[in-house]
């Protein structure tokens, strides 16, 4: 703020950025209360009006678990390397949904907010930021079934899972989960502000992204060299496998290939609020 502004009584002056590497992130923690109330509007409308209310929390992933035993574990006959299978699909389903709805919401944070974009200033960023952070309520709600089910099978069956060092890292594959989730997203969310036809793409390219990912399968069943090279070029692949290895005591372990999911990540959130930042300047020109 200039003495002039500070003269005529402004106690905040907008200015339009017109440098690509112009983020203020002091904007952000200034909202910060704004953050806040956009993380409680989200955990409260989710499941208002609903007869079960907060047991969706849970529901939600145990029908998924079960189905993908039925139809993945008992019909197609897929191997788990010899873990109990509900174990085995909800490590996979929870790290990859908790990424998914990162990236969806940050994918949508332009369009989907464009009405209010129209009306009120506030930090862009604000909007993806608050869904990754009130859907760790998700992910930690099917955290706890995990860890329900992991005793369990610990002490009451026979199953081959231990724990190991790489358990420690949890907290770090979290973030991995929700930086990579944002910063692609964003990428793709500033981009389809003007090729809507992409939000399509996204999507069917979404879906194949998760097969090719060790969620319904682990890494070991992959034989062949070239595909298993492949699948380790997936930056969700290292992340997903050190987490089953730490927990569960099977996975593929390498620490390098935790080191290129996590340069990857890296990027794409520089990169991805980078074109954000560039995009937000005229987008309600083209939505």
């Amino acid at each position: 703020m200039t003495a002039s502004d500070k003269a005529q009584g402004w106690t905040t002056v907008i200015t339009p950025k017109t440098n690509l590497l112009d983020i203020d992130l002091r904007e952000i923690w200034q909202y910060r209360d704004l953050l806040t109330i956009f993380i409680w509007r989200s955990l409260q409308v989710r499941y208002k009006q609903t007869v079960l209310g907060p047991l969706w929390f849970f529901i939600g992933p145990i029908i998924t678990v079960f189905m993908y035993t039925l139809v993945f574990g008992n019909i197609a006959n897929i191997s788990t390397d010899g873990l109990p299978q509900p174990l085995f699909y909800l490590s996979g389903t929870a790290l990859w949904g908790y990424f998914s709805v990162c990236f969806g919401s940050a994918a949508g944070a332009l369009v989907g907010n464009a009405g209010i974009y129209s009306k009120v200033y506030y930090p862009r960023l604000i909007n993806p930021l608050a869904a990754m952070v009130s859907n760790l309520v998700d992910f930690g709600v099917e955290m706890l079934l995990f860890f329900a089910l992991y005793i369990y099978y610990y002490f009451f069956t026979s199953a081959p899972i231990h724990l190991t060092w790489a358990a420690l890292l949890f907290p770090v594959l979290v973030l991995m989960l929700a930086g990579m989730g944002l910063g692609i997203g964003l990428f793709f969310s500033s981009i389809s502000t003007k090729y809507r036809d992409l939000n399509i793409l996204i999507g069917f390219f979404f879906k194949l992204w998760m097969y090719a990912t060790p969620i319904i399968y682990p890494l070991s069943t992959v034989t062949n060299a070239k595909l298993h090279m492949l699948m380790c070029l997936n930056p969700l692949t290292g992340i997903i496998e050190m987490f089953k290895y730490g927990f569960l005591g099977t996975g593929y372990h390498n620490p390098w290939l935790l080191l290129y999911s996590f340069g990857f990540m890296s990027v794409f959130l520089v990169l991805g609020t980078l074109v954000f930042n560039k995009a937000q300047r005229n987008f309600m020109d083209t939505v």
